[in-house]
């Protein structure tokens, strides 16, 4: 499964790839304004660092099972979200994007984000909605709209801009494509010569007319491969 993936890595950027409907990565809508004391929760390679504003005083940190053991990351500090090693009220700004689905109780790493955040502090989350299992077996949950507001407002902090990651179709295109990319990994390498060629023609023909249909079919709020969320700490 290593070895299709390394050889799908470089169509990245082409309809070839299965999810090229997703987009690169791209920052939260604001982020690069906040100054001031700014904790990266689940950092990775820590990309979000150079949207950041130069006078921006970044932590990164990252969970040693998954961030170091799965992904090398290189953050400030290893440690578990749910139980931050900081003092409360301290960062001005705090960023988790697609982390709390691997975290095995979301509410109390919320909750963590919540203390260390200052009064008037703004946090930006993102999770998953409809996409498939990935970093198994540190894959937990996924939560409707609904649920991640509920969440948010429990921990004591004030929505106030959500998202959609994705229109409908471009999600349904999505799934159709992964599903048949995933079918192919979870092949046997010798139906390989056979499956690959299909599955280029196949991904290669969902993601145009995904992205196609996209741009003249309006868009349905129920359907959504994740959600942005920006929140503010009263």
């Amino acid at each position: 499964m290593s070895r299709l993936r390394a050889l799908v890595a470089p169509l990245g950027r082409t309809p070839l790839h299965p999810q090229w409907l997703l987009g690169g990565r791209k920052p939260p809508p604001g982020v690069g304004l906040i100054s001031g004391r700014v904790l990266d929760v689940g950092a990775g390679d820590r990309w979000i660092a150079t949207h950041l504003a130069h006078d921006a005083d970044y932590v990164a940190l990252d969970y040693p099972t998954t961030g170091r053991d799965m992904y090398r990351a290189r953050p400030d500090v290893f440690a578990d979200a749910a139980h931050l090693p900081f003092a409360d009220g301290v960062f001005d700004a705090v960023i988790c994007l697609e982390v709390l689905e691997h975290v095995p109780d979301p509410q109390r790493v919320l909750d963590e984000i919540s203390r260390v955040l200052r009064s008037g502090g703004v946090v930006w989350l993102s999770m998953p909605f409809l996409y498939p299992i990935h970093d198994a077996p540190h894959d937990y949950q996924r939560f409707t709209l609904h649920g991640l507001k509920r969440s948010v407002q429990n921990c004591g902090l004030s929505l106030s801009e959500v998202d959609k990651t994705l229109h409908a179709l471009r999600t349904a295109g999505l799934l159709a494509s992964l599903g048949v990319s995933g079918a192919v990994q979870g092949a046997a390498r010798w139906q390989w010569p056979i499956l690959l060629p299909l599955a280029a023609v196949a991904v290669v023909s969902i993601n145009l007319a995904s992205w196609l249909a996209s741009w003249v079919w309006p868009d349905w709020d129920a359907l959504t491969a994740g959600y942005m969320l920006k929140a503010v700490k009263p």
